[in-house]
């Protein structure tokens, strides 16, 4: 089995954990035996950060990153061509999310490409440089730097992510932007009703222009009632996403680490119980593998062509 996770956020408790806390503990274990295994590590950076703050947060990730794919033998992505072209079993990629540390600073942008940042998530759930969160009070859109911003993360080579987005964003971002975008860890409204879930509207214009969504395992994004969510429940939400058209543009964006798991779910090793599921309801094992790999493999092979 292969395995293409969008978003975890075992790197931000990597760093602020004091008790030599790896990357590679807890939800996100190195000694699965997939054939084929990326992980993306998101540097979060809290709403109540100030710059300062987040913009030490973020190096301290960038040191920390790298360090520990050296010392587990996990191949960190340069470029995207790498990912399947990578002798190694094991890799890793460099995301951000919130980007509220730009601070309207246009050439910061260029720093986090610089830095290997490959997807940066728009907001978390308030009001930042680019525009507003999913759960911010009274939501406005994309700022007039936000608009820069967009322009520049793409010139720049990374991929926009707009999971935590309000609607108003989202729909700002699909005027703005020229090339495809994503939602790394999100599920669809229609199945559960939170602001922090895809319309149906919103998961076909992803689909449409080419983007991919991953499939989030936190349980109110799950389930209305959260403390009853199970792996049922991602099945559920990616036959959802499938009847919409999204065969070739779902994959997993599993938020191990940061979210609160359903509670049939531990760790990454439960990915194999999930894929099972898949085959106990009858799908075919090209279009389950198009989930959990080839889908998230293809986009960022071509996002650059």
């Amino acid at each position: 089995m292969k395995v293409f996770d969008l978003h975890c956020d075992t790197l931000y408790k990597a760093v602020t954990m004091s008790h030599g806390f790896s990357c590679f503990d807890y939800e996100v274990q190195t000694d699965v035996d997939f054939e084929k295994y990326l992980q993306c590590f998101a540097v979060w950076i809290p709403d109540d950060l100030s710059i300062k703050q987040g913009r030490a947060l973020f190096e301290k990730a960038k040191i920390t990153l790298p360090k520990e794919c050296k010392i587990n033998n996990i191949n960190l992505v340069d470029s995207f061509k790498e990912i399947n072209n990578s002798t190694k079993n094991k890799l890793a990629m460099f995301t951000l999310e919130n980007c509220k540390i730009i601070d309207n600073d246009i050439s910061y942008i260029k720093y986090l490409a610089d830095s290997n940042i490959k997807t940066a998530t728009l907001t978390w759930n308030d009001t930042n440089c680019i525009g507003d969160g999913a759960m911010a009070e009274h939501p406005t859109g994309i700022t007039e730097f936000g608009k820069k911003a967009v322009c520049e993360l793409e010139n720049q080579g990374i991929v926009i992510d707009v999971s935590h987005a309000s609607d108003k964003l989202f729909y700002d971002v699909c005027e703005i932007a020229e090339k495809p975008f994503i939602a790394t860890h999100s599920n669809a409204r229609a199945v559960t009703a939170h602001k922090r879930n895809l319309t149906d509207e919103q998961a076909k214009i992803i689909f449409k222009n080419g983007g991919i969504i991953g499939l989030n395992f936190h349980n109110a994004f799950l389930n209305n009632e959260p403390e009853k969510a199970c792996i049922d429940d991602i099945l559920k939400h990616a036959e959802h996403f499938l009847s919409l058209g999204g065969e070739d543009y779902v994959c997993l964006g599993s938020d191990f680490d940061g979210g609160i798991l359903p509670y049939d779910i531990r760790n990454n090793r439960n990915l194999n119980e999930i894929y099972n599921l898949f085959l106990q309801k009858n799908y075919q094992e090209a279009i389950i593998d198009k989930i959990f790999y080839e889908n998230a493999v293809n986009f960022f092979e071509n996002f650059d062509i």
